[in-house]
């Protein structure tokens, strides 16, 4: 969505369902009853983002272990099978995934927190907000909705944390495969797939798979939203 079609919603809202278009400017008052609600409820939604803020962090931290674990396996022997880098691959997919499920959730707590920061603090200030504000929260608090979709969640994880690790087991991999070859022996294509072969599972499959999930990932991480959500409009 272009920086213009979104100039007139509340943040985070992408114009979906809920979204509240702002309209003209007034003043708010509120009881000390609805005050202490939405503060309490502030509170309560800060705590949540701190808590999964700190789960990222732990899924991250078992990325790193894991493939430093089995980088160190691998390498430590050249008798070790190079299928142990194809394996860091995938369990540090399991962590993205884990990761982006669990940022989804964080930006649910994020989303309402903005709304608030935005509309109730400053009304609480002496500013003029729109009145409407509050049906974008009720929304929220009805049918909570992560605001980025799984994918941009994919994305945004790979482009904060993800690629480097990946990046790290892709490089280490290559260095396992040139190990194994026999001093003076030249490499020549297609000779050299058989390098990754895996038993009777040919190497140019493995080269194969490898290359697609790697462009799965660069697209993931190339589609996700230069931005957040939360900061249209």
């Amino acid at each position: 969505m272009s920086h213009d079609a979104g100039a007139g919603l509340m943040p985070g809202t992408g114009g979906g369902e809920g979204a509240v278009r702002e309209g003209k400017l007034t003043e708010v008052s509120y009881s000390g009853n609805q005050a202490n609600a939405l503060i309490h409820l502030y509170r309560a939604e800060v705590g949540k983002m701190t808590a999964y803020r700190q789960r990222l962090d732990m899924t991250t931290n078992w990325s790193v272990v894991t493939t430093a674990g089995l980088a160190s396996f691998a390498l430590g022997d050249v008798n070790n099978s190079h299928a142990t880098f194809l394996f860091a691959m995938f369990m540090n997919y399991f962590f993205l995934r884990l990761e982006a499920r669990r940022f989804r959730t964080f930006e649910i707590a994020h989303h309402r927190v903005r709304i608030m920061e935005r509309f109730f603090y400053p009304a609480m200030l002496g500013d003029k907000v729109d009145a409407g504000w509050h049906q974008l929260l009720l929304a929220e608090l009805a049918k909570p909705r992560s605001p980025m979709t799984r994918n941009d969640a994919l994305g945004w994880r790979l482009n904060r944390n993800y690629l480097w690790i990946y990046a790290a087991v892709l490089l280490a991999w290559f260095a396992k495969l040139d190990l194994s070859v026999p001093k003076g022996f030249l490499l020549e294509f297609p000779e050299t797939f058989s390098l990754a072969d895996i038993g009777s599972f040919p190497g140019w499959l493995v080269f194969l798979g490898v290359g697609v999930f790697y462009a799965y990932l660069i697209w993931l991480a190339l589609r996700a939203a230069r931005t957040y959500p939360l900061e249209e409009g």
